[in-house]
């Protein structure tokens, strides 16, 4: 389609050239400033008296050519890590669900209550919630994480889903209640598996960060990957390795992370294919109660 947009002018000539110009320039400065960081990690620089090679040397790698090393990082510090936060990821999605519920409750002292606990629990650092645990609870390092994360990321995850439930249309909610089913039955069935499909890339976004929260457990003692890589490592081969194990660490973790967002991203475009026949249509209150219909006689089957 083309023609005049509405929103902004067509860019003459004079425009076009600046532009030109100016991505030029940045993509020069962008270059530069590369460069300036490459030629600064190649360069040697002393550490305690002594010359060190720069950090692109091979000698600062060798120790990678190891499996010790490399067992030793994945399964005290990959697998620490993975434990810790698929853990957390379970127990902050049952919260998130518990709490999305009770907190959009029309009864106000179950609401109120909630809200209040939420906002406490959202306002508080995790770190702060790991070392109450851990000092006061005395739980061990591993649980205090877990509680920590769980408490945290349930209380964001609930907010996400509450929010997803409070965007559906009303003709959703009604269509159940008009066929009898109650109110926590029809939000359940009706309301909740559409709620939780939308809001479905916030949710991996906070898992994502729950992942990256697990790094905190280096503060109480836990052995996951940043403890393992900078601290045990660190300690055992010098200050040598540090750049290279920092390399590594930050490898593995992005490795993770972007395969939690590529697993997400298949699993929304799978969901949403194999429910694109059924899903409810917000503009269609006919279908809705179709659905609702289909759903109260399953769950009174035998």
């Amino acid at each position: 389609m083309s023609g005049p947009s509405v929103l902004f002018d067509v860019p003459g000539p004079k425009a076009r050239r600046t532009s030109l110009i100016s991505s030029i320039v940045a993509g020069l400065l962008i270059l530069a400033g590369l460069g300036w960081i490459a030629l600064t990690l190649a360069a040697p620089r002393q550490s305690g008296g002594i010359t060190l090679p720069g950090f692109f040397d091979p000698t600062r790698w060798n120790i990678f050519a190891d499996p010790q090393v490399w067992s030793f990082i994945v399964f005290q510090g990959v697998v620490g890590t993975l434990s810790a936060a698929l853990t957390a990821s379970v127990f902050a999605l049952i919260l998130g669900v518990v709490l999305s519920l009770l907190r959009s409750s029309e009864t106000a002292w179950i609401r109120v209550p909630i809200a209040v606990v939420l906002e406490f629990v959202r306002g508080m650092p995790v770190l702060l919630m790991m070392l109450f645990i851990l000092l006061v609870l005395n739980t061990g390092a591993f649980w205090a994480v877990v509680a920590a994360l769980s408490l945290y990321n349930g209380a964001l995850i609930g907010e996400a889903l509450r929010a997803g439930l409070a965007s559906l249309p009303r003709g959703q909610r009604e269509a159940g209640l008009s066929l009898g089913m109650r109110p926590l039955q029809s939000k359940m069935l009706v309301e909740f598996p559409q709620a939780f499909r939308q809001m479905l890339p916030i949710i991996v976004a906070q898992l994502v960060v729950l992942l990256k929260d697990t790094s905190l457990g280096f503060i109480v003692g836990y052995t996951e990957l940043l403890r393992v890589d900078m601290n045990n490592l660190g300690s055992f081969y010098g200050n040598r390795y540090l750049f290279s194990l920092f390399v590594i660490t930050l490898a593995l973790y992005l490795t993770m992370n972007l395969s939690l967002s590529w697993f997400a991203r298949w699993l929304s475009k799978r969901t949403a294919s194999k429910s694109s026949g059924k899903r409810l249509d917000p503009t269609d209150p006919g279908q809705a109660m179709l659905e609702a219909a289909a759903a109260a006689r399953q769950s009174a089957a035998p």
